[in-house]
């Protein structure tokens, strides 16, 4: 089954905007790594201002392998579309990863 990884980012107040425009200017930017299956930026509704970033991969040698890649430094090399000289939407940034044991969809 496949490997999911969520980047918990910690957004200032009022910063959560200037993320969500910065992950739009990317849209798209990891659809063809090899193994990718799936993106989502989950934005906070109360309790928290922290955003996830939510990958699902193939396996984790995939994912390991994009986050090694040119594409991967090339699209946060810059903070991640942030312009030349601006500062940062998210002040900070954990990583979880699991390996899904059971899943289901929609038919």
């Amino acid at each position: 089954m496949s490997y999911v990884v969520i980047n918990v980012l910690t957004v200032p107040d009022g910063a959560g905007a200037t993320l969500e425009e910065r992950f739009a200017a990317r849209q798209g930017a990891v659809d063809s790594a090899p193994g990718f299956e799936h993106f989502e930026l989950l934005r906070p509704r109360e309790g928290t201002g922290d955003y996830l970033v939510y990958t699902r991969w193939r396996s984790e040698a995939d994912f390991t392998a994009w986050r090694e890649s040119q594409a991967f430094g090339q699209g946060h090399a810059s903070g991640g579309g942030r312009p030349e000289g601006a500062r940062p939407a998210a002040t900070g940034s954990t990583i979880w990863a699991f390996d899904v044991a059971q899943q289901s969809s929609a038919p």
